[in-house]
This record gives C-alpha cells, sequence and structure tokens, in this order.
C-alpha cells in the first residue's frame, strides 16, 4: 500500500443533531465546494476518506462488480 504525502483536503463539518449516540449533519469541502449530509459518525469519517482517495471501495462497488 503506497501513501502520498502533502495531499490535504479541507472540511467544513456542521453537527445539526445528536441521535442514538451518534451525529447527524453536513460536511462541506472547502475546495471542491461540494456538501453532503450524513447520518453517522462512520458515515461522516467513510465520506472523508472517499474524498481524499485513499480508502477502501464502497461495499456497494465490491458487491457490484462479482460474477
Amino acid at each position: 500500500m503506497s501513501q502520498t504525502t502533502g495531499e490535504r483536503e479541507t472540511f467544513v463539518i456542521r453537527i445539526m443533531n445528536t441521535q442514538n449516540a451518534t451525529w447527524q449533519g453536513t460536511v462541506t469541502w472547502t475546495d471542491g465546494k461540494k456538501e453532503v449530509a450524513f447520518r453517522s459518525a462512520l458515515e461522516l469519517i467513510r465520506l472523508m476518506d472517499s474524498a481524499l482517495g485513499t480508502g477502501a471501495p464502497d461495499e456497494a462497488e465490491v458487491i457490484g462488480d462479482r460474477p
């Protein structure tokens, strides 16, 4: 696994509500000017990870690629 250094992304996270012991809100990419709602802290982490392009493929993509 290779890692690139020096790649940075800026996020603005707005927590609108806390329910079921987790966060709900929006995350905004300041460079990409994109805003996405999230329903849990885990979903927030996955969104941020996908924005950096360092994460594993999405589960739906892996299932969709099966023969």
